[in-house]
């Protein structure tokens, strides 16, 4: 009996995975056909705990899709989202001579110069050594903002370089803010 109960359980689960490759095969083809079932965006954000729902639009190519999460900003930009232009006051800075574990702050102003909302989804610095700090609040036409950014270069020396890339609804979709540092040992 109990060798019969392992069959069985061999036998479900080998259908199990026959199952999920045949559904991933089917997803993977199409989604490179463009169109994508809501199935999918649906068991990809359950799996990780979000509730989400999405809208498959077979002839558009397009899927919209709303994740909620209580703990995210709820304004986050899709693929259809319109573009807007984003202008920094400048692109580079150098903090010049600092200590070693020491924190350097810069903030990086920016202004929307397009006709649509500006949405930053994420600035993201090179290295754990570089924090940035991001609006999250869509910024309006002509309205302004800054990038604060934390430089902590610890046990770094010599000449450095940073950077921090800055993801929006801009076309380009990425900005790349640098920072530069001489550090000196303590």
């Amino acid at each position: 009996m109990n060798q019969d109960l392992r069959e069985n359980l061999k036998v479900g689960l080998l259908g199990i995975i026959a199952v999920t490759l045949i559904i991933n095969t089917f997803v993977t083809a199409n989604k490179k056909s463009g169109f994508s079932a809501a199935a999918t965006a649906t068991e990809q954000n359950t799996a990780n705990g979000t509730p989400s729902s999405a809208i498959a639009t077979p002839g558009n190519n397009e899927v919209i899709s709303t994740t909620v999460n209580p703990n995210e900003n709820p304004v986050t930009p899709t693929s259809n989202q319109k573009k807007t232009r984003i202008q920094f006051g400048s692109y580079m800075h150098d903090f010049g001579k600092v200590k070693q574990e020491t924190t350097n702050k810069y903030s990086f102003s920016f202004t929307n110069t397009g006709d649509e909302p500006l949405i930053i989804t994420s600035a993201v610095g090179s290295c754990g050594c570089t924090v940035p700090q991001w609006p999250k609040d869509p910024i309006p036409p002509g309205g302004t903002g800054k990038i604060d950014v934390e430089y902590k270069p610890g046990q770094q020396e010599g000449s450095q370089e940073k950077k921090v890339t800055v993801t929006a609804n801009t076309d380009p979709g990425e900005t790349i803010l640098t920072l530069k540092a001489e550090v000196q040992k303590i």
